[in-house]
């Protein structure tokens, strides 16, 4: 799931990825805004309701493709993504529109 804040400058949105714990041991966001560097972006698992998230000050007004990399052994979109696009590894990438 995807959430969007504006920040104040009007120059950046506040993005925040949530994914359902779903028995994962470690997630990260992996994408354009961070070269798909699967260490660059874990996110934390919340103790509350076990929802794993993190969030990311982005530019307004584009575009980034992105996946979850799960347990350093598989891939998932979100499927609360703005849109989705071929890869060209057999699958798709979330689309994030800012």
């Amino acid at each position: 799931m995807l959430k969007k804040t504006p920040v104040a400058s009007g120059k950046k949105v506040k993005v925040t990825f949530e994914l359902p714990a779903n028995g994962a041991e470690a997630v990260s966001v992996v994408g354009d805004f961070n070269d798909w560097d699967k260490a660059a972006t874990p996110l934390k698992k919340r103790k509350k309701d076990g929802v794993w998230s993190v969030s990311l000050n982005l530019p307004v007004d584009q575009s980034f493709q992105f996946k979850y990399w799960i347990n350093d052994e598989r891939w998932e979109n979100d499927w609360a993504a703005d849109d989705y696009v071929p890869n060209g590894f057999g699958g798709d990438n979330s689309i994030l529109k800012t």
